[in-house]
């Protein structure tokens, strides 16, 4: 068992040094493959990246929450299931890391942070059991979902490349919270949902600029 949870350990820390240095490739086909570039102004283009900034945290703290949710769960049956929403969030970490380069831009500057933060709340939400852990899946997917309807409003409508990316990216989240559901999740109570949003918003605003 100490060899296990050692092994556990450097897989868990080589995931996450890949994940906040944005060194992650992704599974499946490029949502905006054989999207021309459109001709964006340079207000255009820096909406669009802090846009698509806010987006790649997001993605950070996917890969936080679930790697955490999954390390410490109880039933085999919903560790699978966070490890396959795991992958695909890989995937839209790919994604968003790759438009920003495209778009001149970079990640955040606080990747690091937010990735501590997220650990921790899936580590807390493991530790509550499988039900609660999966509810906070739900809860987590439902306002990310508004979250990137609200960006898909947002983002300049030239942009093709990055409105494809979210919209996959919108779709896949849908996917999990159901997912989640099916397993057996338990609603989240009221208290804990608004300080959901709180913390996310304070990320938002944040990772737009920083």
């Amino acid at each position: 068992m100490p060899f296990l949870s050692t092994d556990r350990l450097i897989i868990g820390l080589d995931r996450a040094l890949r994940t906040v240095s944005a060194q992650t490739r992704s599974s499946r086909p490029d949502p905006d493959a054989g999207m021309a570039e459109a001709a964006l102004s340079e207000a255009e283009k820096k909406h669009s990246a802090g846009l698509m900034r806010v987006n790649h945290v997001g993605e950070i703290c996917a890969q936080a929450l679930y790697d955490a949710q999954a390390a410490f769960s109880h039933a085999p049956e919903v560790a699978r299931q966070l490890a396959h929403s795991c992958i695909e969030e890989e995937d839209h970490l790919a994604w968003t890391a790759r438009r920003l380069k495209e778009l001149n831009s970079r990640p955040s500057l606080l990747n690091p942070l937010w990735y501590a933060g997220a650990y921790t709340c899936g580590v807390i939400a493991a530790k509550c059991g499988d039900a609660a852990s999966l509810g906070f899946v739900v809860e987590t997917e439902r306002q990310v979902e508004a979250h990137l309807e609200g960006h898909l409003r947002e983002l300049p409508v030239a942009d093709l490349r990055s409105r494809a990316i979210v919209d996959q990216m919108r779709i896949d989240e849908i996917a999990h919270g159901a997912a989640a559901q099916q397993l057996g999740a338990t609603d989240v109570p009221l208290p804990v949902r608004v300080g959901m949003k709180a913390m996310a918003k304070i990320m938002t605003s944040t990772a737009y600029h920083i």
